[in-house]
Order: structure tokens, then C-alpha cells, then sequence
């Protein structure tokens, strides 16, 4: 051992022997993630989350932040009969309703806590099925909109905070899990809520008006906090935001965190990705290398959020384009069911062994398909031009006689949610379509012309879902957040 290395040895051994720590920077320089004296990765996300302002948002940023929200309440609005919205609330309201300044379990007008609502919220936009979608495998809505709307209605929160707060939660959330999702879900986690809680918990932090201590504080909490297992099943996105609006109340009163709890020695990326130096088991792209740096180069400049995609059908996200993309294809050429003979659609490789090419629960590429396959999607673009919004329609015949003559090509060269699409027909000739992973990222006035189609499933009337789309358009101009949450609640 070096002299160098021995000083360092002897230093957090000392450190340990008297209970106390190395400093921070001593900490930043021997563990080798960040330079020394560098702010470390959670110090910079909580530096700019305190200090973003709403007149910092370019207008994309506030329309998506509108969009997504109209999204998630459109979902809990579906999900709320659904069984495992039916469960969170029954848990919710038989041990914790009428607590006294609670926030609101939407639908139902049920008061809880705010990590109890907060959990009830999630579970219900999870069984509406109507999630937002960041790289396939995390769905920001599911924990971000239930912690912004738990802070800001019990913190009497505008709609400027609101919409300010749940920006700082989607962007950090995915730059934090950005390149790393294929490499977590390789190891065992389930992306979705492994970095979903750090998104809530920074939403909810800003709402609150967190300084830039406390939000760091409450980041480095969430590492104690985060969990999600892909063998286990059962529980996500739900326990990540309960477990946000935790590690939140704790930083509130000052408690702390580790300042290198991301990318330090033992940190979030050590545990989950398996190294914080950047190695990728698996990536979207082929790319085994990032860099830590990486996650927040460009803070403020580049959104990372405007890439989020909206699932508008309730199915898995990577199917979304076989729908809309093989109708569009059969619109363009006239093409009918009655003239196809087959459907070639080359897809990123990831995309055919979900969740992970290490756990796989099916092979879209092989095997006989069967409902809720990537060729059934297909096929259904085909034959009806189109998926249904709402649950419960049975399943033309000819989709099921059609999957069986659909043939997924996986690629590494291929964009996520950006299949090619081919379309054989019965007189020899081919049409062809590429989509660009791009076709469900859209406008506001985009989202709530699609949205609507939720309407028949949904447990208030038209008109009051129209208030609440109207509400959401104009959400900037709200003194008080808590009047969208009641657009939500059913009559009796």
C-alpha cells in the first residue's frame, strides 16, 4: 500500500473510531465519483431545484408540465374502480381518513395523510393504465403528480409552484435515471420506482419552498428509501411516493443526509447499477459507457423532460407505435385487412425481452403470440386503425387470426418506441413506414383532444371533465392548486 492510500485508510478509520465522518470534500476526493472540491451530483440537482423560478420554464416545459398532469388525473379517474386503485384507497380510508389538514385522495374526497394520500393517488393512476412513459421503463406521472398534489394542496401552493415543482421532479428524476434503466432492471430492480421517489421528493420539496439544503437532504433520503423488485411484483410506483413525502417531512426538520449519496463509494449508483463509474450491463442504444458527469450537464438548458411520451392506450409502452404507426400506414395506402398477407416490424432489441433481457416475461420476437403481444398491437392497428381507450372490448377476430401473421425483427440500430413498419400484401407489393419514438410526444391541445376518449370510463360527468381539462390549460393562473383536485371528486 502506498503512503497516499494509507493516510487515506487511516483517516476514516480515525473518522469511524470517534464517530464522526470525513468531510465532504474529503469524502468526494477518496471515494474517486466526482472531482475534489466538486459539488456532488445531488448538491447540484438541490442547488438548481432551489433556485428555479417559474419565469425559468420555456414555454415547451410549462405545456408538457400541464399535459402530463391532465394525463395523470384522466388515469386516476379510470383506475379508481379498478382493483388495485379499489385496494390502496379501502387500505387508506380504514386506517387513516380524517386526518385533521390531510391532503385529498382524489375521486373519492377521502382526507389522509399526505404520504397516505399520496399512495392512494398513485395506485389509482396506475390501475387507470393511462401513465406517462421516460425510456419504456419509468412512468414519472405515477409518483410525481400524487407528491405535487399532496405538498401543494395542504401548502396552499399555486399553479405557477405546482407547475414549477413538478418540472424540477420529472427533470431530475430522468437525468438521474437517464442511461441507467436497462442496467438497474439487469440487476433485479424495477426502475419505475427505484428513481421515481426522487422525482416526487423533489417535486414536493420545491412546492414547499425547500432550501437548497433541505432539498439535498431530502434527495440523499430517498437513497435510504428507494426499492422496487421485479421478481416480487405486486408493489411500484405507490410505496416509491409514500416513502417520498417520508424522506420530505424528515428533511423538513433538518435531519440529514450523506452529501455523496448518489455517486459516492457505497451510493445509489453502486447499489443499483452495480458500479459509479459509469458501466452499463445493457442500454437502449449498444453503449456500455456513460459517465456520472453526464446527469447534470447542461442543468437548465437542456430539458430532458420534453422527452417524456404520453401513453395514451393502457398497454405496455413500447406497443404504443404499432398501433398508431401501422394504422397510419394503412390510412396512407388504402391498405384493408382483407389485403394483407403478412407484417414485418423491426424494433429495439430491448424492446422484444421485457422488462430486461436478464429477467425476461416474454419474447415478443419468438414464440406464438398471443393477446398483449407486440404483433396483437400491430395486428389491431391493422385491422380497427386504432385501440381502444377503455377497458373491457372484445378482441375482433381478425386481430387474432392477423397476429399470427406478424414478425418482430429485433435491432440495435432501431430508436425506442420507433418500429419499421412493413406491410406485405396480398398483390406482391409492400408499404413501408419508420416511425420516429417520437409520435406520442405532443402539445396540450394534442393530449386533451386525445384524452377525451376516457370520458365513457370515467366517473364524473363530461362537463365537469371539461372544467378540468380547461383548468389544467390555464393552470399558471390558479391561486390555489386544490381547486383541480376538487374537479376530480365524484357527486354523490
Amino acid at each position: 500500500m502506498d503512503r497516499r492510500s494509507f493516510l487515506c485508510r487511516s483517516a476514516v478509520m480515525t473518522a469511524s473510531l470517534v464517530g464522526g465522518l470525513p468531510n465532504p470534500s474529503f469524502a468526494q476526493t477518496i471515494n474517486g465519483s466526482v472531482a475534489s472540491g466538486s459539488p456532488s451530483i445531488s448538491r447540484q440537482f438541490a442547488r438548481w431545484v432551489a433556485g428555479l423560478r417559474y419565469q425559468d420554464l420555456p414555454p415547451a416545459v410549462i405545456d408538457r408540465a400541464r399535459g402530463v398532469t391532465l394525463h395523470a388525473l384522466a388515469s386516476a379517474l379510470q383506475g379508481y374502480s379498478a382493483p388495485g386503485g379499489r385496494e390502496a384507497v379501502q387500505i387508506v380510508s380504514e386506517q387513516y381518513q380524517g386526518v385533521p389538514n390531510g391532503a385529498t385522495i382524489l375521486v373519492h374526497g377521502i382526507k389522509a395523510t399526505k404520504g397516505d394520500a399520496a399512495f392512494a393517488n398513485a395506485e389509482m393512476i396506475l390501475a387507470g393504465g393511462k401513465w406517462d412513459t421516460f425510456r419504456m421503463l419509468t412512468h414519472p406521472s405515477t409518483t410525481i403528480i400524487p407528491a405535487a398534489l399532496a405538498a401543494a394542496e395542504t401548502g396552499q401552493a399555486s399553479g405557477e409552484e405546482f407547475l414549477t415543482g413538478i418540472a424540477a421532479g420529472y427533470e431530475v428524476m430522468e437525468r438521474m435515471a437517464g442511461d441507467f434503466i436497462p442496467t438497474v432492471m439487469a440487476r433485479g430492480f424495477h426502475a419505475g420506482p427505484v428513481f421515481g421517489i426522487f422525482g416526487a421528493a423533489v417535486a414536493a420539496s420545491k412546492i414547499m419552498g425547500f432550501t437548497e439544503d433541505q432539498v439535498n437532504n431530502a434527495i440523499a433520503l430517498c437513497v435510504n428509501l428507494a426499492a422496487g423488485n421485479l421478481e416480487s411484483l405486486g408493489l411500484r410506483e405507490g410505496p416509491a411516493v409514500r416513502n417520498a413525502m417520508l424522506a420530505v417531512a424528515l428533511a423538513k426538520l433538518g435531519h440529514r443526509g450523506g452529501e455523496t449519496s448518489l455517486e459516492g463509494r457505497a451510493g445509489l449508483y453502486q447499489a443499483y447499477a452495480g458500479n459509479n463509474e459509469g458501466h452499463l450491463v445493457y442500454s437502449f442504444t449498444g453503449d456500455v459507457r456513460t459517465s456520472l458527469e453526464k446527469i447534470t450537464a447542461d442543468l437548465g438548458k437542456q430539458w430532458l423532460f420534453l422527452e417524456t411520451l404520453y401513453r395514451i392506450y393502457s398497454i405496455t409502452g413500447y406497443n404504443l407505435a404499432h398501433v398508431d404507426v401501422t394504422a397510419e400506414l394503412c390510412e396512407e395506402h388504402n391498405i384493408r385487412y382483407q389485403d394483407v398477407d403478412r407484417v414485418e416490424a423491426v424494433v429495439n432489441w430491448l424492446e422484444t425481452q421485457y422488462p430486461s433481457p436478464a429477467f425476461p416475461t416474454r419474447r415478443e420476437d419468438i414464440g406464438e403470440p398471443d393477446v398483449g403481444s407486440t404483433r396483437y398491437y400491430t395486428a389491431y392497428g391493422v385491422v380497427k386503425r386504432g385501440f381502444p381507450m377503455v377497458p373491457g372490448v372484445p378482441d375482433p377476430p381478425e386481430v387474432l387470426e392477423l397476429m399470427k401473421r406478424v414478425t418482430i425483427i429485433p435491432s440495435h440500430q432501431m430508436t425506442l418506441f420507433g418500429p419499421r413498419i412493413t406491410i406485405f400484401t396480398k398483390d406482391g407489393r409492400m408499404y413501408t413506414k419508420q416511425a420516429t419514438g417520437r409520435e406520442f410526444i405532443w402539445d396540450f391541445t394534442e393530449e386533451a383532444r386525445r384524452i377525451r376518449g376516457v370520458i365513457p370510463s370515467i366517473p364524473i360527468p363530461a362537463a365537469q371533465f371539461e372544467q378540468l381539462i380547461a383548468t389544467c390549460r390555464e393552470l399558471e393562473a390558479q391561486n390555489r392548486v386544490s381547486e383541480l383536485i376538487q374537479l376530480t371528486l365524484k357527486k354523490n
